[in-house]
């Protein structure tokens, strides 16, 4: 029972407490206004090119937009317990400390759902993309899917913001490199061997692939197995994250270095 309320209630307290000063103005610009003209961007690209239609650039930037929230805010809600000085006090407390860690990927998650919804919609409204409604539920299973994975590895890098001090650039690296390696705007078959296997490797390659062929008018059934891979890899980053979590922890404690850089 107390560790379901750390995991619940504290989430939702850190979530807060480290993102409540952005104006709604500043969310719009950066959670969502990134997100939209990224989208309109590599879809009149590939119109011009005439290489893909909109359906497939309007799935893979939406899918990949969970990113702002997975990797840029799950990064920063355990990196800046660090930055503003609450990570000691935070680890002072004999809170469960996977709660502790977990309950804080709850709201990004589904800051993560938002973002991606917006992105479709706009997709929806902007450019030549249509979706019946019968597709949306196992769409929106699959992007939920796809944000939990991509949440993951925003657990990875978090957690190595306890210890390097520009954790924000292997953020913009890790967010950027997957419009790449993944499938988002390139398909992973034309790419060379070495960045497939890396795209392969990181969450969303499978998701996106999913939803498209979710939106293309297949059901869950027939993604079933690309969800698993999804899944599995998102775990795998959270449980290296939560290992490199609980050794900083107690390197900062023998050391006496939680807080400094």
């Amino acid at each position: 029972m107390a560790a379901a309320r750390v995991f619940l209630v504290g989430g939702v307290i850190s979530y807060r407490a480290l993102f409540n000063w952005i104006r709604p103005l500043s969310y719009a610009t950066t959670m969502l206004g990134i997100p939209l003209f990224q989208l309109l961007f590599f879809a009149y690209v590939g119109r011009f090119a005439g290489v893909r239609d909109d359906a497939f650039f309007v799935v893979g930037n939406a899918v990949q937009a969970t990113a702002m929230g997975g990797l840029y805010a799950m990064t920063m809600t355990v990196a800046n317990e660090r930055f503003f000085g609450t990570l000691a006090p935070v680890l002072a407390t004999p809170a469960n400390r996977l709660a502790l860690f977990l309950g804080r990927a709850l709201p990004v998650v589904l800051n993560a759902l938002a973002v991606s919804a917006v992105a479709f919609a706009a997709g929806l409204l902007l450019l030549d993309f249509s979706l019946p409604a019968a597709r949306v539920p196992a769409l929106a299973a699959v992007v939920l899917v796809t944000a939990t994975a991509t949440t993951g590895l925003g657990l990875l890098l978090g957690s190595l913001g306890l210890r390097v001090r520009d954790v924000l650039f292997a953020s913009n690296l890790v967010y950027f490199g997957t419009l790449l390696v993944c499938g988002v705007n390139v398909p992973l078959d034309v790419l060379p061997p070495w960045l497939q296997a890396v795209g392969r490797a990181l969450p969303l390659t499978h998701g996106v692939e999913a939803a498209r062929r979710v939106a293309g008018g297949e059901g869950l059934g027939g993604v079933d197995g690309l969800l698993a891979t999804e899944a599995g890899i998102g775990a795998a980053y959270a449980l290296v994250a939560f290992a490199l979590f609980r050794v900083f922890e107690l390197e900062g404690r023998r050391r006496a270095s939680l807080e400094t850089y």
